[in-house]
């Protein structure tokens, strides 16, 4: 066009399909840039054992060596290998894809990038900077391309057919500049109308459109990675909650202990020990220690042998050899632990009833039995029988109510997928406003489903509870597979699922 003297057409040209393309960039460069801020606010810290004492690091001062410490919640930060006598389990689902947790223990590799979810460990650095595991898998995932929204892959359609009748014109223009008087400057007008009918415009003003919403988007705190982004939310149907930390505060708050079968005392005494004892803390042993604040404090014991909470299992169990405590002590979801011991009449109502007020229900149970119970493959003794029942309140989050209401009034199903018992996750979706509608099911109820009655329960309820981490996913994929546009959010390494 500037060759012929058409400035006028070539600016034109330039602006509509350059335009889209610098406004994309820009709006990326910036995306980018507010992650590069949160990234140097949220950067972890590395607690490194050097000159025998605990220092916390920045990571990029980890040098071939360093013994590091990670307990439950930290992420691991470089490839290293585990010493001392300490164990934890491991999430390695960013690097594998696989949810399961890896026990982790002494001469075991760790590799950056995974999440220590329970446990107490040290490893040594043997990988740092490039040569980590973490820092090949994202090189390699930086040939990966985004797939494209709904509203980008219909536009690419429309522009595919019309450029298809287009270059049908341009075929019988350039017949006739071979075959009739025309110029050159008319055969490239007659060209330039013809491309005209190509709607490149389409592409900038959806740029637009991914650019506006998410500037919107920002003044309410919300950070925008890709532009078509905005587009995905708004296509999303479905909306998975997870209930502890995100319906809730994830506060929890020992209520009340119910003695089972030794005195008040003695129960809340044995609580405060295994509290006090666990190498693996947890959001429960935490509220239980707090509870245990108003008694004699608690000496910490050293166990023959523990076996870490996980949300795969839903217990936990600490061995004891002192004299007056003898025995495994374990800690886990009623429905669970009854699997191996029965629970009266009176006890089961009990539970119910506490569940169906909201509060998360723990049995704390004892077996007499010394043999340890082996960390690499934990099982439940045959023999145990309960002391307490253990019930905590976790406060739903103000805002909840509001919000949930706010995604029905724009059309979208909520599901409440959680690890917690499922009549005290159908008590708190009443609270948060799903009302009369509430159906539940359990996870041992979709465990011994088919696919298809799995994929009819997926569609059909919308309360989960003692879901497992894998269910979650799996949920989340028939969902998908039904047709739906699934949106997840959670708080925790178990609600990294792919919607």
């Amino acid at each position: 066009m500037f060759l012929l003297h058409r400035v006028g057409d070539g600016v034109l040209v330039v602006i509509v399909i350059f335009g889209g393309v610098l406004i994309n960039i820009c709006q990326e460069i910036w995306a980018k840039q507010q992650l590069d801020k949160i990234a140097l606010l949220t950067r972890p810290k590395a607690t490194v054992i050097r000159e025998d004492r605990e220092q916390d690091i920045d990571p990029s001062e980890i040098v071939l060596g360093d013994l590091l410490l990670v307990q439950a919640g930290d992420q691991i930060l470089v490839d290293g290998q585990v010493v001392g006598k300490g164990r934890m389990e491991v999430d390695e689902s960013l690097l594998t894809g696989e949810s399961d947790l890896i026990l982790k223990q002494m001469n075991m590799p760790v590799y950056s990038g995974s999440f220590c979810v329970s446990g107490t460990a040290c490893y040594e650095t043997y990988k740092v900077g490039t040569d980590t595991l973490a820092f090949k898998l994202m090189a390699g995932a930086r040939t990966f391309r985004r797939s494209a929204t709904p509203l980008q892959v219909e536009i690419n359609v429309v522009i595919r057919v019309f450029m298809l009748i287009s270059c049908f014109l341009w075929t019988l223009v350039g017949i006739s500049f071979f075959s009739s008087s025309y110029s050159l400057p008319e055969i490239v007008q007659r060209a330039a109308v013809v491309a005209g009918l190509v709607p490149a415009g389409l592409l900038l003003a959806i740029t637009l459109a991914y650019g506006l919403g998410a500037v919107r988007m920002v003044g309410q705190d919300v950070l925008i990675q890709q532009s078509n982004a905005v587009e995905s939310l708004s296509n999303v149907d479905t909306l998975c909650l997870d209930k502890t930390g995100t319906l809730t505060t994830n506060q929890l708050r020992l209520k009340e202990i119910f003695a089972i079968d030794r005195p008040q005392a003695e129960i809340s005494a044995l609580l405060g020990d295994y509290a006090a004892s666990t190498t693996a803390g947890n959001k429960t042993t935490e509220a239980i220690a707090k509870f245990s604040e108003a008694l004699p404090p608690s000496a910490p014991r050293r166990p023959k042998a523990e076996v870490p909470f996980s949300s795969a299992r839903k217990w936990s169990a600490i061995a004891f050899h002192d004299p007056d405590q003898q025995g495994v002590y374990v800690l886990g979801a009623p429905e669970i632990l009854a699997s191996v011991m029965p629970l009266s009449t009176e006890l089961k109502t009990l539970i119910q009833n506490q569940a169906q007020q909201g509060l998360r229900v723990i049995l704390f149970a004892h077996s007499a039995d010394t043999a340890l119970p082996d960390p690499e493959h934990p099982k439940l003794p045959s023999n145990l029988r309960p002391l307490a029942l253990l019930s905590f309140d976790d406060q739903l989050r103000p805002e909840a109510y509001e919000t949930l209401q706010g995604f029905f009034a724009a059309g979208i199903e909520v599901k409440i997928i959680s690890g917690d018992n499922p009549q005290t996750v159908a008590a708190l979706a009443k609270q948060a406003g799903l009302g009369a509608e509430v159906q539940v099911i359990s996870g041992q109820e979709l465990a011994e489903m088919d696919e298809q009655q799995f994929a009819q329960a997926s569609e059909t309820f919308n309360v989960f509870g003692r879901i497992s981490p894998d269910q979650k996913a799996k949920l989340v994929q028939k969902m998908r597979l039904a047709g739906r546009y699934v949106a997840m959010i959670g708080d925790g390494v178990n609600d990294l699922v792919d919607p």
